[in-house]
């Protein structure tokens, strides 16, 4: 044990060994004891909430694009025509992955007695997944059925045509795989008696779940060639979309894109289409960064305290130590190390409990859901079924050093103080 004392400079002893209390000195002790577990909670708090914040906007990011694209073009003044052209020459712009004709109409579905408004979107299956993950997400059923074609009300073979519905939307009208439901436009043919809304019937050949509410409540798929009948949209398609390789390069590729295609088109990007809800994540990302940064300065505030309190506490000390020779800046070299100290426990075990924390957040969660058989996030107010939790290393990092930095900057007045104490003074009533 003598060995490591040697070699410590007698500004780290000192001010290690006024962190442990004498009996006299309980509650300069307990006021430590608080300001590292304040520094503590503010950590933890931290990385959690934004863990969740940053966790929430992927899956957001990951769900809207998993069924949009990131880029969509459509003509002015209406549908795109020669649709499998304009497709094709999309895919040899630099950055685009795939592209995908597609129609964008609303209808009602009914089944029985249930009738709910819905958004029926014509796809093409052999190009579909190369845009988006519906394929993917098809938990019941496929979606080859909806390639049978839509001809008074029956295919070549007397089968019906297919339709893929979202899990929340067959759930509101009560329709299974292998039931018939009828979709009903509200722009109907004109009849001598008046407009007659036009209706069909389909049959359910797949039911798909993106895990967002508001799409498995609201969207149903269907070919785009039977879309072009039933809604009257002769050769043409609503627009075409395209998934690209980087999504943040979404506006260059969908520059090249119009340049390619000439004057005719304009793009949409994703960021265009979900401008507000992802700006608004970011706001309440840094809004949350910043009221959540005052747990640690209010530590930081008990940090100022408690040297202050250890300074007059010391007096005595540090006169002895100026009488035989201690500098100013060993003086306040030795408070520093004792606030350090208090703000290097706090940060470290805070970002250690945190992260600990972030990463198991969704069994937590779910631990507590299946106590007290409650939903933390019922799907149908916040859009997804889960909490997510992402860890972003430079987020923490980030964290560590603010927290470090406030610690840091809590010391220096208490310290300075402390050096500036006159030998004589303190000693003249001792």
């Amino acid at each position: 044990m003598e060995k490591p004392l040697k070699n410590m400079s007698y500004e780290l002893f000192i001010g290690l060994r006024y962190l442990r209390a004498k009996r006299k000195q309980t509650f300069i002790s307990v006021i430590s004891l608080i300001s590292v577990l304040g520094i503590t909670v503010g950590v933890t708090a931290l990385i959690i909430v934004l863990s969740v914040m940053t966790g929430f906007e992927d899956t957001m990011k990951e769900k809207i694009l998993g069924v949009n694209a990131h880029v969509v073009v459509v003509s002015f003044g209406g549908g795109v025509a020669n649709y499998d052209k304009v497709t094709d020459n999309v895919k040899t712009v630099k950055g685009v992955v795939g592209a995908s004709p597609f129609t964008y109409n609303q209808a009602m579905i009914s089944s029985g007695a249930s009738v709910t408004g819905a958004v029926i979107r014509g796809l093409d299956t052999k190009t579909a997944g190369t845009v988006t993950i519906l394929p993917e997400r098809v938990k019941q059923g496929s979606l080859d059925g909806v390639n049978v074609p839509l001809g008074g009300g029956a295919g070549a073979k007397g089968e019906l045509p297919g339709i893929v519905l979202g899990n929340e939307l067959s759930r509101n009208i009560s329709a299974h795989v292998g039931d018939t439901v009828n979709v009903i436009s509200p722009l109907g043919t004109m009849t001598p008696a008046g407009p007659v809304p036009r209706l069909a019937a389909f049959k359910v050949t797949g039911i798909f779940e993106i895990g967002m509410y508001e799409y498995d409540s609201n969207i149903a798929f269907i070919s785009v060639p039977n879309a072009q009948k039933f809604f009257r949209l002769g050769d043409t398609v609503t627009g075409v979309e395209v998934k690209i390789a980087d999504i943040y390069q979404a506006d260059q590729t969908a520059n090249a894109i119009m340049e390619k295609l000439g004057g005719r088109y304009w793009t949409r990007t994703w960021m265009e289409m979900n401008r507000n809800l992802f700006s608004a994540l970011k706001l309440e990302k840094v809004a949350m960064f910043i009221i959540l940064t005052l747990i640690i300065l209010v530590a930081a505030l008990n940090i100022i305290s408690t040297l202050i309190m250890v300074v007059m506490e010391k007096n005595k000390d540090i006169a002895i130590l100026k009488s035989l020779g201690a500098t100013r800046a060993g003086i306040m070299k030795i408070f520093m190390i004792e606030g350090i100290v208090i703000g290097v426990v706090g940060t470290f075990s805070g970002a250690a409990i945190g992260i600990a924390a972030a990463l198991n957040l969704e069994r937590v969660v779910g631990l507590i859901e299946r106590i007290f058989h409650f939903k933390v996030l019922p799907p149908s107010i916040y859009y997804i079924d889960r909490l997510p939790s992402k860890v972003e290393p430079m987020v923490v990092a980030v964290i560590i050093i603010i927290s470090l930095g406030i610690s840091f900057l809590a010391t220096i007045y208490p310290s300075w103080q402390a050096s500036r104490l006159h030998p004589a003074e303190s000693l003249r009533y001792e």
